[in-house]
């Protein structure tokens, strides 16, 4: 097995000046082959540039990014910009023949010297990506869900090893979402592809990645695998991003019989336990926010707010008094 790392950048900067500096600082990271790679992190983090510089679009104005060792070249070296073994899709399907149909978007980008394994593969992706039964039909006639699929089965229909995925799903319905999700991670394991994903959204990171970068400020702050992240984060920024938890002072959390050692107190919404049927009913519930399957429950005590899940909907209302007992906290 080879020892050169197959895409790894190596102390890369790109900086952009102004009131709030932005960009990629000093950042080095590895990406495994066959692996679905998340970068999350908060609204200019650097999230879309380091994607960018992995890809080649952007030239790092420090350090460098290696394919198989070698430099990926930026776009003032090369006439057409990006990696020829990697394919970037975004949020944005404007690049599609919205006049032609299915089969045409995808099947235009395979050459005609080779009329039967075309139609071959072209069937093969469309299938993949569950669009087959779409490929008679114009773009123009599908909605946002469906016309991602065909920009994906786009990118994968000449083979790429790497595919970029810059917030894919910000224009995608939650219907649609989770069966494209699923879909992208069958190929991977189909295909041994290798995925990178840039995404502000927990929900899909930790259903889909194999691997999360956490990026503050331009910096990986952590990495690791969604569950351990999600469970353990190192860092409050990194509990704040994964999930909507509870976020205490040592003396707020002295109100749920916590003792903390240290300032900052995290509770995730799971992590509590209420009940009615003890003496000492100390929380109050000011909201029930229904969601569906379960509520977020609203507790208030000596002006302290948590919020918690309730996973039996009717149970509480508005005004009842709970006691609450905590299994796991987090401190920082």
């Amino acid at each position: 097995m080879s020892s050169i790392p197959f895409l790894r950048a190596i102390s890369i900067s790109k900086i952009y000046p102004g009131e709030r500096q932005s960009g990629v600082r000093n950042t080095s990271l590895q990406i495994q082959q066959g692996k679905i790679t998340a970068i999350i992190g908060e609204s200019g983090s650097g999230k879309s540039t380091l994607l960018r510089m992995l890809y080649g679009l952007l030239s790092p104005d420090e350090g460098e990014v290696q394919f198989k060792g070698e430099r990926i070249w930026g776009p003032e070296e090369k006439l057409i910009p990006g990696h020829d073994a990697m394919k970037m899709v975004t949020q944005d399907t404007d690049g599609l023949n919205v006049f032609a149909k299915v089969w045409d978007n995808v099947a235009v980008l395979m050459p005609n010297t080779d009329v039967a394994e075309k139609e071959k593969r072209t069937e093969q992706v469309l299938k993949q990506l569950n669009l087959l039964k779409l490929a008679d039909k114009r773009v123009a006639d599908l909605s946002g869900g469906e016309k991602q699929r065909v920009a994906i089965a786009r990118a994968l229909i000449t083979r790429p090893e790497v595919l970029l995925l810059d917030e894919p799903f910000n224009q995608v319905d939650t219907s649609f979402r989770e069966g494209l999700q699923q879909d992208i991670r069958q190929i991977v394991q189909d295909t041994g592809l290798t995925v990178i994903m840039v995404s502000h959204d927990p929900a899909e990171v930790l259903s889909m990645a194999d691997e999360l970068l956490v990026l503050k400020d331009g910096e990986i702050l952590e990495t690791g695998h969604p569950k351990e992240l999600y469970q353990n984060p190192q860092n409050l920024y990194t509990a704040r991003l994964l999930t909507n938890c509870n976020v205490l002072t040592q003396d707020e959390a002295k109100l749920c019989g916590i003792k903390a050692q240290k300032n900052c107190v995290v509770i995730y919404p799971e992590w509590a336990i209420t009940t009615n049927s003890w003496t000492r009913k100390n929380w109050t519930i000011k909201q029930v926010l229904f969601k569906g399957s379960y509520e977020d429950l609203l507790l208030e005590n000596n002006e302290v707010i948590l919020r918690l899940l309730n996973d039996q909907p009717g149970k509480y209302k508005v005004g009842d008094k709970l006691h609450v007992r905590f299994n796991k906290h987090l401190e920082y």
